[in-house]
């Protein structure tokens, strides 16, 4: 009955794994959630007093399908005068969150078997969106010695006459790498020459620390924008996942066209969530965001100084943006540790959910099967709990598994279900 494409389509793990972790806590399981791509702050009032405004307002109807005018006016100005990236209102496209937009941008940019350039690691569902699109992701590897980065040269050798498209992450889910301005320019110019367009994912963009600059590809000068796809939204920066609410920011032949495949597809995003992102861009609580990046630093720098003093754990490279930590755990791998042989990252996070109550998500989808990605979105306390959890976990007899009452599973839940597999 299903496609092919369907049929081998697999759920997103990252959304798997923490839909698991939450309902493991809702049956009553101590777990540490270190699986979501979500902040644990609220969404700002300004922006929940524009949702209740417009419903007051009886604005609960169709808008147009690229979105409301004044919002899209106003995500051209935030790009203009934060972002350094100019874009005029006719040049965006309101969407139901960033994935849609990228979604999108894949589908109206890409003939059957196109490619597009990914680096690995990449977001899980880069590679799917491409290939639901009708193209071939064309995975580029990076390593930790070079900073988990594309280098010119190596995209370079990458193209071919059916490469359309290079897919920039920056900040990166789910290394945390930040391009610099040099960086980036140098990649735009392969691209240049050779005739791709660059979707650049910048969701992250407000969340850079240690001095780390951000920097919009579409700021590079007038021909790269020309030739670029700037993705965003108001998920991370402003905790509204729930809201769903993204856009994209191109020349305009390419917004209608993405406009065009929305009006077939799902129409507009809510006007509700329009007016409450409308309503916190123009009245945006900067020092609020400031104080929110500031505790996000705070946290990436415990989980960043804990697992320096993990045996077997190591930090693959230092984040500076977004919120995830990629960890190397091949030097945790042994054979019956905690009762089973522990010879992927895979394996290790299943053991460490069931022995230690801590959930992380290993890194196979993410291209990199060694490796495990944590969100230190959760408290400093929490952070601080997991670390010692992971830390008898790394030390543990063999067959030993944490005792403490609060942390074993639920009746329901004996084994959490999870066989060794993403789920």
């Amino acid at each position: 009955m299903l496609s092919r494409r369907a049929a081998q389509l697999p759920p997103s793990s990252t959304a798997a794994l923490d839909t698991r972790a939450k309902q493991l806590a809702e049956d009553g399981v101590d777990v540490i959630n270190l699986t979501g791509g979500e902040v644990d702050f609220p969404t700002p009032r300004e922006a929940c007093e524009g949702g209740a405004a417009a419903i007051a307002r009886g604005l609960t109807r169709y808008t147009a399908v690229a979105g409301i005018s004044p919002l899209r006016q106003a995500v051209a100005a935030r790009l203009t005068h934060v972002w350094n990236a100019p874009y005029t209102g006719e040049e965006i496209i309101i969407t139901n969150g960033a994935k849609q937009a990228l979604a999108n941008a894949f589908a109206t940019l890409l003939d059957p078997g196109d490619e597009v350039i990914i680096q690995a690691p990449y977001w899980v569902s880069f590679p799917h969106m491409v290939t639901l699109a009708g193209g071939t992701p064309v995975v580029l590897p990076t390593e930790a010695g070079t900073g988990f980065k594309m280098t010119p040269r190596a995209v370079a050798e990458q193209i071919t006459p059916r490469t359309k498209v290079l897919l920039i992450n920056s900040p990166s889910n789910p290394t945390g790498v930040v391009y610099d301005r040099a960086e980036l320019a140098a990649l735009a110019d392969v691209a240049l020459g050779a005739g791709l367009t660059i979707v650049s994912d910048e969701i992250y963009g407000d969340l850079v620390y240690d001095g780390a600059e951000f920097v919009s590809v579409a700021s590079l000068g007038r021909e790269v924008r020309e030739r670029t796809v700037t993705v965003g939204g108001w998920s991370k920066t402003f905790a509204m996942t729930g809201w769903r609410v993204g856009f994209a920011a191109a020349p305009p032949p390419v917004i209608a066209a993405m406009a065009a495949l929305q009006g077939h597809t799902t129409s507009a995003a809510s006007s509700i969530s329009q007016h409450a992102a409308l309503t916190v861009l123009r009245e945006e609580p900067v020092a609020e965001l400031r104080r929110r990046r500031s505790a996000l630093d705070e946290r990436r720098r415990i989980l960043r100084d804990g697992l320096a003093a993990l045996p077997g754990l190591r930090l693959a490279v230092e984040p500076q943006g977004a919120f995830f930590a990629f960890v190397d755990v091949a030097g945790a791998y042994g054979p019956s540790r905690h009762g089973q042989e522990i010879d992927s990252a895979a394996a290790f996070a299943e053991r460490l959910l069931r022995a230690a109550r801590v959930a992380v998500v290993p890194g196979a989808d993410f291209g990199a099967p060694h490796h495990i990605r944590i969100s230190y979105v959760a408290s400093p306390e929490a952070l601080g709990e997991a670390l010692e959890r992971i830390r008898d976990f790394l030390s543990a007899a063999p067959d030993s598994t944490v005792t403490t009452a609060s942390r074993q599973p639920s009746a329901a839940h004996p084994d959490t279900g999870w066989k060794g597999t993403v789920p």
